[in-house]
């Protein structure tokens, strides 16, 4: 039991170790962070989405001062068209004396970059550039104002190209005499653009730096967040976690503050009755009603506490997280206790191994010394004593018909003698070869029981008198088993706990014997109890007839 005791202590040690200490390291030399990936896609998304947005804003901003130059070069040519002067011009044999000097005076009063007027004929009688005076209106879009309509439109003049508002002039009767053509040229709007945007410049360079800001902060918190875990190393874990909460043979839970089970293994799921099908979180007094119940979710840490699910009892561990919540895991009992009985009994067969080693020892050394001193009769006679000893131990066994019972108080004889203990097989003591279908419980119950009188008589003071005495009678009703020592008996305060796990008076770690010899007694239907009979401690064990149990 020190063995499975160590193996709790270190996985217990081990369980409250920092996570990072048992990560996968990250490969050398592959990607980046995660911290550096994270900076780097916010920072080029920013970018990406800054670079659009000032694209839109631009676009925007160029759509809206073309159709303000446009307004702009309607209503100047509305304003013109309108002049009285202007339109009685029109019926001078020389119109372009008057019309020119007065709309080139206007255009530099209005900062336009020209003012067309021309005939019906789309003769220009104003122009900036007075060599054009004469000439035919260029860019084909006079169509609409002579038909007597306003118009604002982008096209290719004499000029270059630029953005026009054109009006009809009409007469005192409300006939079409000529058009008005107000522009302003493309790069004059364009420059006018990139001056709007250059002044937008500084700011789109503030939000970049707050981006860069923001980035790195949000970054390092995202690490921090995963443990400064990459996430190759997030993805080994989960695939370590699955893999090792699959093979375990224990069931585990995980369990919140407010009682809702967040995780169950498949060894869980299957104890538990779980479906594969059914949707986590589940709540704690659905699914296991005695583990809600027993207010262990309340503590920090416990082991082996016994519950049961449904009718099964099973040993349970809970491990409170620093979060708050709890890691249940627990195990069928009778698996923990058949691992246990195995120990025990190898502990016990290596026990009598080493007693009569020793016990055989000594006495090859005494007639090997009595040899040497020329003294062959007394080597005969320890010879024949020990015969005599064997013979006398194999009659009062001879009515044992169960071999490895028989076996067990032949060891127990030779391990008695090692000791000092004075053990007696009682008179009249007898087991039919009918109850060897159950010789490993009885061989269990027997051992255990002698073991403990072993122990108990120990105390003693020295010069004592150690003695243990077994009996092992059957009837029709069943079979009887009592082992009796002149020890101190059981300590008044543990009497009622004596047969629970891990309860005794010889220190941490023991406590198994007892526990486990009333377990394999009330397996096979029987009893175990204990009291004191003319001054010596009993342990007596009853067990029915093997036809009532085992029909």
């Amino acid at each position: 039991m020190k063995i499975l005791k160590t193996l709790e202590d270190s996985v217990s040690i081990a369980s409250r170790r920092p996570i990072v200490d048992f990560v996968p390291r990250p490969r050398p030399g592959r990607r980046l962070g995660i911290q550096q990936r994270l900076f780097l896609l916010q920072v080029s998304l920013f970018a990406f989405l800054m670079v659009i947005l000032a694209g839109i804003q631009v676009y925007v901003l160029q759509q809206s001062v073309r159709q303000e130059y446009g307004e702009r070069a309607l209503l100047i040519s509305r304003t013109v068209a309108q002049i009285p002067s202007v339109v009685a011009a029109f019926g001078d044999p020389d119109p372009s004396k008057v019309i020119n000097p007065l709309v080139n005076s206007i255009r530099r009063q209005v900062g336009a970059d020209f003012i067309v007027v021309g005939n019906r004929q789309e003769i220009r009688l104003a122009h900036p550039l007075p060599d054009r005076l004469g000439r035919t209106m260029v860019g084909g879009d006079n169509v609409e104002p002579l038909a007597g309509r306003e118009i604002i439109n982008v096209a290719i003049g004499s000029m270059g190209a630029s953005i026009r508002g054109k009006v009809p002039v009409f007469d005192p009767s409300g006939n079409v005499i000529g058009v008005v053509s107000t522009g302003y040229l493309l790069p004059t709007t364009q420059s006018s653009a990139a001056q709007v945007s250059l002044a937008l410049l500084p700011w789109f360079g503030l939000g970049l730096v707050f981006a860069l800001i923001s980035s790195v902060w949000l970054s390092r918190r995202i690490k921090r967040e995963m443990w400064n875990l990459e996430p190759e190393q997030i993805a080994a874990l989960v695939l370590q976690h699955r893999s090792v909460l699959s093979a375990l043979q224990e069931g585990v839970l995980v369990v919140d503050r407010d009682g809702k089970v967040q995780l169950a293994n498949p060894r869980a799921a299957q104890m538990l009755g779980i479906p594969h099908d059914l949707a986590i979180p589940l709540a704690v007094r659905e699914v296991w009603p005695d583990l809600y119940q027993s207010g262990l979710l309340s503590t920090e840490y416990v082991e082996n506490e016994l519950l049961r699910i449904r009718t099964l009892p099973v040993l349970v561990g809970v491990f409170r997280m620093s979060n708050g919540q709890h890691v249940v895991t627990f195990r069928d009992r009778a698996e923990i206790m058949q691992v246990a009985e195995e120990l025990t009994q190898t502990k016990r067969y290596a026990d009598l191994l080493r007693a009569q080693t020793h016990e055989f020892m000594n006495r090859l050394h005494t007639i090997a010394g009595l040899i040497q001193l020329g003294k062959p009769t007394d080597a005969l006679g320890v010879i024949r004593s020990e015969v005599s000893q064997s013979g006398a131990v194999r009659n009062l066994i001879s009515s044992i018909e169960v071999p490895r019972l028989a076996a067990l108080i032949i060891g127990k004889y030779e391990r008695a003698r090692e000791l000092g203990i004075r053990l007696e097989l009682e008179s009249g003591s007898s087991l039919q070869s009918g109850w060897e279908k159950v010789s490993e419980a009885l061989e269990l119950i027997v051992g255990n029981l002698v073991e403990n009188a072993f122990e108990a008589v120990l105390e003693q003071p020295r010069g004592s008198t150690s003695q243990v005495v077994v009996m092992i009678g059957e009837d029709p009703e069943g079979l009887q088993i009592e082992v009796r020592d002149n020890g101190r008996g059981v300590p008044i305060p543990l009497r009622n706990r004596m047969f629970e796990r891990g309860v005794s008076s010889k220190g941490e770690g023991r406590g198994l014997g007892l526990s486990l010899a009333k377990q394999q007694t009330e397996g096979l239907g029987g009893t175990l109890q204990h009291f004191n009979r003319g001054g010596l401690t009993v342990f007596q064990v009853s067990l029915p007839s093997l036809a009532s149990t085992h029909p």
